[in-house]
Formats: C-alpha cells, structure tokens, sequence
C-alpha cells in the first residue's frame, strides 16, 4: 500500500467505525425474508467499505505540529476576495469530527493546501472558470486546535 493510500482520522471515528463495524457482524435475528437478502447484501458492503477505511488509517500517523497543512491539520483560510474566515478540518468525510466541516485532500481546495504554510496563498478554481485566491492562516493539528481555541482572547 502506498503512503497516498493512507488517510487520517480522529480518534473518536476510528472509534465509531469500531463500533459499527461489531454492530454489523453481528448475526441478525430475524429470518425468512427477501429483505434479508438485500439488507444483507448492503450490510456486507458497508463492512468492506469500514474494513477498508480502518486498514487504510492503520497506517497513517498524526501530523507534526509543524504548521504545514497536510491530513489531520484543522486549517483557518481566509478567502482573499471576501475577507471571510473558515476552519475545517483537512482530512476524510466520514473519518473526522461532526462539529467540524472537513475538506479532503481531493477536493479542489485541499489539493490547493496540502503542503502549504501560514502566509501562502493559494489558488484553484471554480466551476464556471473562474479562480478562487485564499490565504492560509494556521494549520494546526486536531486535538490541539481545541486547546487553542479555548486560549485565543
């Protein structure tokens, strides 16, 4: 597996995905139904799709706080045209905090943060053609991002 195979995820989903995933290999009490065999189908594919997700964040390691956005970094942006501010997290939908928006690595933003510091601005487009211009503010790993937070007047 190559290291772009990895994703990084909190704790808490690894966590929740732990636990779904035992809540679905469990053997299910009803029988003798059609739907069985559809819900079983759908069953054995979200258990593929949490084996997968679970493998692949085996391998992956908490980003240092370095300050570069990379997977696992809560990222603050400034949108240069407007001046707006957003937090979110870099990572995988589904792997990451619900109190947190996360943007992947694929997405049109993220591939224009990844590997970005505090002060860069980045570019990439929009659909329509045109180009959008933000500004990285911090990166700063998840988990800490919380602490600075409650410490920022």
């Amino acid at each position: 597996m190559d290291v772009s195979d990895h994703i990084w995820m909190t704790p808490q989903a690894r966590e929740s995905l732990k636990r779904e995933l035992a809540a679905l290999l469990a053997v299910p009490r009803t029988a003798g139904t059609d739907d069985i065999v559809d819900a079983w189908l759908a069953r054995k594919e979200r258990i593929r799709e949490i084996h997968e997700l679970l493998s692949r964040a085996e391998r992956a390691v908490d980003p240092a706080d370095d300050g570069i956005a990379e997977p696992g970094m809560v990222l603050s942006v400034r949108f240069d045209d407007t001046g707006d501010i957003e937090t979110f997290l870099l990572g995988s939908r589904g792997t990451a905090d619900p109190d947190l928006d996360v943007y992947t690595v694929s997405s049109p933003l993220g591939r224009a943060l990844v590997g970005a510091t505090p002060g860069q601005q980045c570019s990439y487009p929009l659909p329509g053609g045109r180009v959008q211009s933000v500004t990285l503010l911090s990166a700063t790993p998840y988990g800490a991002h919380a602490v600075a937070a409650s410490t920022s007047p």
